[in-house]
C-alpha cells in the first residue's frame, strides 16, 4: 500500500518533488542472510559485500563483482525460446563529431576512467548545468523512441542519435567511453546493458533498451528506456511496465536523509510480487560533471550504509530479468546477456536530491515527431 500511495505524487511535471505521504506507514521487511562469493578471490562472507570490479565498467552502469552463489531457486518464467537469441551483427565505423564540441576528459584514452569516489554535490551553477543536460537527454531518448520500428536497424538508430546529440552542440558521452564505439547503446531482448548498435534489423516482438548520455557544457544527463518493437504478448508488455514502475516507485521514495539501501530494497520487493529477478552486476552511479562517481546505487536489497543529501546527482536504473540474472559477456568486452536467454528490460534516471525530495532531470517531454 505505501509503494502505491508514494506512486500517487508522480505528475507530469519534471520538477515534482516526491514524498512518502506522511500517513504511510513505514515498510517492516525481513531480509535472509544469504551467502556471497568472490569469484576473483573465491571467498565467501555472510553478509553482502560491494566491491567495483574495473573490467566490468561501461557506458551506463558500474558493474560489482560481487554475486549471489547460487542462482535464486524460482524457475524462469519465460519461455526461452519466444525469441531467436542474439548474434552479433557489423558494426559500422565510429562517427565523428566536430571539434568545436567539448568532449569529456576520458575521450582519447582506450580505458575506462577510474572510479571516482568523489560524491557530486552540486551547487546552483551545477544544478543548472545538469538540468539543460538532463533535458536534453530526455528529448534525444524520446526521439530514439519514435525509430523503433521492425526493420530498423540499432546502427540506423545510433546514426540518427548521433546527429541530433551534436546538432545540439554535445557530445555522445559513451563514445569513446573506454572502447566503446557507438554513440548510444542499445540492448535488445536478453541482452541487459551495453550493447554495441549493429547491422541487425529489430523484429516485430522484440523489446530494446535505448541507453543515451549527452555531455553538454560540462555536465552529463543520463537516461534509459526500454521501447517495445511492434506487437508484444500480454506477459512481455506486463514485464516491461514492471520494471518502469520498479524506477519511478524507487525515484518516489528519494529525499535528504533517506537510506540508499531503500532503493534497492523497495525495487526488489516490487520485483519479487511479479516473480521477476533484478540483475546484481550493474548498479546506479553519481553522475554529474564526471560521468561515473560514488555513490553506488544497488538495485537489489542489501546493507550497504549511506544516506542521501541535498544536491546530491545520480542515476537509479534498475534491470529486471524474467529469468537468470546472471550475465554473459560477449567477446567484444561490452555487450551483457542472460545467461538462459531470458528477456531483460531496464529504466533509467538522472535525479537530484532537492530539500523535499528529489527532481527528476530527464523526465520525459513531449516532442513532435514527422510522418
Amino acid at each position: 500500500m505505501a509503494c502505491r500511495a508514494a506512486l500517487a505524487a508522480w505528475k507530469s511535471s519534471s520538477r515534482v518533488r516526491y514524498r512518502w505521504p506522511s500517513s504511510a506507514a513505514p515498510v517492516c521487511r525481513v531480509h535472509a542472510l544469504v551467502a556471497y562469493v568472490s569469484p576473483a578471490m573465491g571467498e565467501r562472507w555472510s553478509q553482502p559485500q560491494f566491491v567495483p570490479n574495473k573490467r566490468w565498467w561501461g557506458s551506463a552502469e558500474i558493474c560489482t563483482s560481487t554475486r549471489v552463489e547460487q542462482q535464486d531457486h524460482r524457475e524462469s518464467i519465460a519461455p526461452l525460446k519466444r525469441h531467436s537469441l542474439l548474434e552479433p551483427g557489423q558494426v559500422s565505423p565510429r562517427l565523428e563529431v566536430p571539434l568545436h564540441i567539448p568532449r569529456p576528459p576520458y575521450v582519447g584514452s582506450i580505458k575506462p576512467p577510474p572510479y571516482d569516489e568523489q560524491v557530486q554535490i552540486q551547487d546552483l551553477a551545477g544544478i543548472a548545468g545538469m538540468r539543460a543536460a538532463g533535458e536534453l537527454a530526455a528529448r534525444v531518448l524520446k526521439f530514439a523512441g519514435t525509430l523503433v520500428k521492425p526493420g530498423v536497424t540499432t546502427d540506423e538508430i545510433d546514426k540518427a542519435v548521433h546527429q541530433t546529440i551534436i546538432d545540439a552542440g554535445a557530445y555522445p558521452s559513451p563514445l569513446g567511453y573506454g572502447s566503446f564505439p557507438k554513440s548510444v547503446a542499445t540492448s535488445v531482448n536478453e541482452c541487459i546493458c551495453h550493447g554495441i548498435p549493429d547491422s541487425r534489423p529489430l523484429q516485430d516482438g522484440d523489446i530494446v533498451n535505448v541507453d543515451v548520455t549527452v555531455y553538454l557544457n560540462g555536465y552529463h544527463g543520463d537516461t534509459s528506456e526500454t521501447f517495445i518493437c511492434g506487437t508484444v504478448d500480454s506477459d512481455v508488455k506486463q514485464f516491461v511496465e514492471v520494471t518502469r514502475d520498479c524506477l519511478n516507485t524507487a525515484i518516489a521514495i528519494c529525499g535528504p536523509g533517506v537510506y540508499f539501501r531503500e532503493i534497492g530494497n523497495i525495487i526488489n520487493d516490487i520485483a519479487d510480487i511479479h516473480n521477476y529477478n533484478v540483475v546484481e552486476q550493474f548498479v546506479g552511479h553519481g553522475v554529474g560533471s564526471i560521468f561515473h562517481s560514488a555513490p553506488s546505487i544497488l538495485h537489489y536489497r542489501n546493507y550497504k550504509p549511506g544516506r542521501m543529501v541535498v544536491g546530491q546527482t545520480f542515476t537509479i536504473e534498475p534491470m529486471l530479468t524474467m529469468g537468470s540474472i546472471q550475465p554473459v559477456r560477449w567477446d567484444d568486452q561490452w555487450t551483457v546477456v542472460t545467461k538462459d536467454g531470458s528477456l531483460s528490460a531496464q529504466f533509467e534516471h538522472t535525479v537530484l536530491i532537492t530539500k523535499n525530495g528529489a527532481e527528476v532531470l530527464t523526465h520525459s517531454i513531449s516532442i513532435e515527431v514527422e510522418e
